[in-house]
């Protein structure tokens, strides 16, 4: 009888973690679409729902404990292997930008950043910083941490994996949209969908977000480098 009860409180709160992705990404998509709120409107909002939500859950099943994402195991070589990893990561990232730059244009993205998100050469460093050390925190906290090992506990590693890295790819979709064409647009999700597995495997392990966190935060150091060629705070020549 407690084995079943233990079953079906599992996966009631399963339930309540699949309802908080799916809320926290469509509302976050929503107010991308809807509302003219600039790069940081969206950040604090986003920071709402993605530290808010998952805390009200953990407040409300004391066995969806959040805090155990961000507890540190002590490995031996583990925080070396996966700053190696991240910059492998960024090496490879900068090189795949050199091979499609010809069917991207920096300045239609620079466009559909200033537009949309209010981003612009005078506000863009910051703007780095914050996406490098804390959004990919927050990102790594809501899709992996929270959206894939606490969500594995209920539903298993297999729908866990697929469901956590396919929200979080197509979250994407609303700040990629306009970037680039169609094509180079899907090869993007695609490329964040399998981006989001292989950040859970990294964590798979450990238990807690920061293999991913360090992977995700040289990521996005490439993409951030790019950036900055393109608003031409830094000029990289072999960047086009």
């Amino acid at each position: 009888m407690g084995e079943i009860f233990g079953r079906e409180r599992r996966l009631t709160e399963g339930r309540w973690i699949v309802a908080i992705l799916l809320l926290g990404s469509l509302l976050t998509f929503f107010v991308d679409a809807m509302f003219d709120v600039g790069y940081w409107g969206r950040s604090f909002f986003k920071l709402f729902l993605f530290l808010g939500m998952p805390l009200v859950l953990h407040f409300s099943f004391h066995e969806v404990n959040v805090f155990t994402v961000l507890e540190t195991k002590r490995e031996k070589g583990s925080f070396r292997k996966s700053l190696l990893l991240g910059a492998l990561v960024y090496v490879l990232l900068m090189g795949l930008y050199l091979v499609v730059q010809q069917f991207i244009s920096l300045e239609t993205i620079e466009g559909a950043i200033s537009e949309n998100f209010m981003v612009d050469r005078n506000n863009f460093v910051l703007v780095a910083l914050y996406i490098s050390f804390v959004n990919s925190f927050l990102e790594e906290f809501f899709f992996r941490g929270f959206g894939y090992l606490k969500l594995r506990r209920s539903f298993g590693k297999g729908s866990a994996y697929v469901f956590s890295s396919l929200l979080f790819a197509l979250y994407h979709i609303g700040m990629v949209d306009g970037w680039a064409n169609p094509l180079i647009t899907g090869l993007a999700i695609l490329g964040l969908f399998l981006s989001g597995i292989f950040f859970n495997l990294l964590n798979d392990k450990n238990g807690n977000i920061y293999n991913s966190y360090m992977v995700h935060m040289f990521a996005n150091f490439a993409i951030n480098t790019i950036g900055l060629h393109m608003f031409g705070i830094i000029h990289l020549p072999f960047l086009g």
